[in-house]
């Protein structure tokens, strides 16, 4: 008897078929029991094939289409939630297996932000241009399948897999249905931190009033923060326009202080940050910063004063000091943690108790998983939860059973940009200097590292 599992598979295969040449199939005949079935040709739009495919479909729960594809909706189009994105989209797309699948990309901003070469977008105009790329610009997601909406969740409900969404400009609301869904919105950062626009023309408006403002300096600009952002922008500043001088202060005695780094390490950073040029100021916590009155035509300055009783005059004060907590308010309260990060598996799905947590992921700097926050990590956890979807969708497809990638326990490592140098730190120790730069982060503070390693120019074979 020829089996029903065959003969499902086959229709299947039929039901597939695109273009009209190939709308000709063979119909199994299951009128006597013969070990090998007997076939004749007929049209897909006959009455017979009609009958048998939808007989067959009906009795597939779940089965995808076209019409009706999985639905993955991203939260956050950045590092994490691009890297899931398109490992999905390769995934699904074989011409072995395809899948029919349909993302949904929300971000705030209307585009791919370098969110690593901030301090060099705010040095530099001709960098700031690069930095910021639309989503409309970048080549893997021009395709029917993958849309954006300019916008942010506010909102999810994990029993009905629908998530509410306050779209830009108006914060019209709208609701949005998913098959799975990935948290990846990262860190809420302040200002001079990350850029606070939502849009690429705003964006440029706001890194160019900063830049000409610190360009057209009478006395020191000071950076207040020492930890890994204010090291780089400090430095990125001084290399950019090595005539203005910064000055950086911190309120502990070695720089990197929030890190859990060696001391070489951190006396490292130190000693490359005074290389670049940079005045460093240790043991100097600001206590207030209040503006002097500026003569007739005269640019604005500040007279700054630390706790130690140190005071200087500043034409700039740039707080560096990040603050930053995790963009989480829109998932459940069952889902986070008392800090607000998000509590996962190794496999990236998240741990809570919540409705159809099998269906929910989360990725990047919100989750709360060991190691120092970085863009590496956020692409390595994006690519493990899109393969990890794929592997449950052929779960559902053809009862194979998942096989997930797993992270594992993060060590401290940290790559630092300073200047022409760089400091990089993990499993092989400490190195640094300017080949170090080279290998992480070239001369665009990793853009163009980090384009190719998302593949956002294309997907090759």
């Amino acid at each position: 008897m020829f089996l029903r599992s065959t003969f499902a598979r086959c229709l299947s295969s039929i039901a597939q078929l695109p273009t009209p040449s190939l709308r000709y199939c063979c119909i199994l005949s299951l009128a006597t029991p013969v070990s090998t079935p007997r076939f004749h040709f007929t049209a897909i739009n006959s009455p017979t094939t009609k009958f048998a495919i939808s007989s067959h479909f009906s009795n597939m729960s779940g089965v995808r289409s076209d019409a009706n594809p999985y639905r993955v909706l991203i939260a956050g189009g950045c590092y994490g939630g691009l890297a899931a994105a398109v490992h999905l989209l390769e995934k699904c797309d074989t011409i072995e297996a395809p899948i029919p699948l349909e993302i949904t990309i929300v971000d705030e901003r209307d585009g791919f932000y370098h969110v690593i070469g901030s301090p060099l977008a705010l040095a530099s105009p001709a960098y700031s241009e690069k930095a910021w790329v639309k989503f409309k610009d970048i080549p893997v997601l021009q395709r029917p399948n993958v849309r954006f909406i300019h916008g942010t969740v506010s909102k999810v409900d994990c029993d009905n897999k629908a998530a509410t969404i306050l779209e830009q400009p108006n914060q019209a609301e709208r609701a949005e249905s998913y098959d799975f869904f990935i948290a990846a919105t990262g860190l809420r950062r302040v200002w001079p931190v990350v850029p606070q626009s939502a849009r690429r023309e705003e964006y440029l408006e706001e890194t160019r009033r900063h830049i000409d403002a610190v360009t057209n300096s009478t006395a020191p600009i000071l950076i207040v923060g020492g930890g890994a952002v204010g090291i780089e922008m400090a430095a990125e500043l001084k290399e950019v326009q090595p005539n203005v001088q910064v000055t950086l202060a911190h309120s502990r005695d070695k720089l990197l202080s929030a890190e859990p780094l060696p001391d070489n390490v951190k006396e490292c950073a130190r000693d490359l940050t005074e290389q670049a040029g940079v005045n460093v100021l240790l043991n100097h916590r600001l206590k207030s910063s209040t503006p002097i009155e500026a003569a007739n035509g005269s640019a604005q300055t500040y007279e700054v004063e630390f706790e130690n009783g140190h005071k200087m005059v500043a034409s700039q004060v740039i707080m560096a000091i990040s603050r930053s907590v995790p963009s989480t308010t829109y998932l459940p309260a069952e889902a986070l943690n008392e800090d607000a990060f998000v509590n996962i598996h190794a496999n990236l799905q998240m741990s809570s108790n919540i409705p159809n947590v099998a269906s929910h992921f989360a990725v990047g700097d919100l989750i709360n998983w060991s190691g120092i926050k970085r863009c590496g990590s956020a692409m390595h956890q994006g690519k493990f939860a899109g393969l990890n979807i794929h592997q449950i969708m052929l779960q559902e497809l053809q009862g194979k059973e998942p096989v997930f990638n797993e992270l594992g326990e993060v060590p401290p490592m940290i790559g630092l940009a300073v200047g022409k140098n760089a400091l990089s730190y993990g499993s092989d120790g400490m190195n640094h200097g300017k080949q170090v730069m080279e290998w992480f982060f070239e001369e665009d503070l990793g853009f163009r590292i980090c384009w190719d390693h998302l593949r956002l120019g294309g997907i090759t074979a």
